[in-house]
């Protein structure tokens, strides 16, 4: 079982597939991925709760009636089934991705 990814293998998984996101780690019902948006992001609420850590970029970040800015180094937790997206951000956004916990039935993931 890998437990440590670096940031370089991230993005040559990224690179591998023509997604905006790969999957790198899991465990129980943890997931890690690595998140790459373009132009726009088109996420729906989740069926877990979700971490999101900003690697590089800034921009927007609805997480349901509210918007706040968002930089390189932060730390964003969303729970399952919360309207949540980024907007207004830069070309360069990169984000670990952190799933994990009971499925709640609602909502989809990262490829809708």
């Amino acid at each position: 079982m890998n437990f440590k990814i670096t940031i370089e293998e991230a993005k040559t998984a990224l690179e591998q597939t023509d997604e905006k996101f790969a999957t790198v780690i899991t465990h129980g019902t943890m997931r890690g991925l690595i998140y790459a948006p373009k132009i726009i992001d088109k996420q729906t609420p989740h069926k877990q709760d979700e971490v999101y850590v900003v690697v590089e970029g800034s921009g927007k970040f609805v997480w349901g009636d509210e918007i706040v800015d968002f930089k390189k180094g932060d730390f964003l937790f969303v729970p399952a089934g919360l309207v949540h997206r980024f907007e207004n951000f830069t070309d360069d956004l990169l984000l670990w991705v952190i799933f994990y916990g009971v499925e709640n039935g609602e909502g989809e993931h990262l490829n809708q």
